[in-house]
């Protein structure tokens, strides 16, 4: 059956030092919890019929097989990599391996306004779409894009 969003969750992979999103530099990123990001973002999903599945590692390789799992049993995957985004070419091949799946990068703070490292990203060169510099609420636009891609059946993986 093909995986649409009334039939499959989207993934929400939240890379390193992510779990502790409103502790961790608030100036930065915000008072906002990862719960409470999870919290947004089903509601959305739940607009549109669908669910999320929200998942945080500080390791790549749990995020690598989270993805390929993703590839499998999700309608779409949001992925905010963290400090991955510079590094990480094994995401990117994570990545480039889901076919036709769609693909959206968040970071909560303009990652062009802050350090020239954080200028680059190995997973825009796979994402539909970047959202950068909108806080917590770029989530829900991930969210609300990917609805907007997965409305159509997915061919199968």
């Amino acid at each position: 059956m093909p995986r649409t969003l009334a039939n499959a969750p989207i993934m929400i992979l939240n890379g390193p030092n992510l779990n502790l999103l409103g502790q961790r530099q608030p100036e930065i990123y915000g008072s906002d919890t990862l719960g409470d990001v999870e919290s947004r973002c089903a509601k959305a999903a739940a607009a549109h019929g669908g669910t999320v599945d929200l998942r945080q590692s500080n390791h790549e390789g749990q995020l690598v097989d989270w993805i390929h799992e993703a590839r499998l049993n999700h309608c779409g995957i949001v992925i905010n990599p963290g400090a991955y985004s510079h590094t990480s070419v094994a995401i990117l091949d994570a990545l480039n391996a889901c076919d036709g799946l769609p693909v959206m990068e968040v970071h909560i703070s303009n990652i062009h306004r802050r350090e020239s490292f954080r200028h680059h990203s190995y997973v825009s060169l796979r994402a539909d779409g970047v959202i950068a510099g909108c806080g917590v609420q770029g989530y829900v636009f991930a969210v609300e894009r990917i609805a907007a891609l997965a409305g159509p059946a997915l061919a199968e993986a």
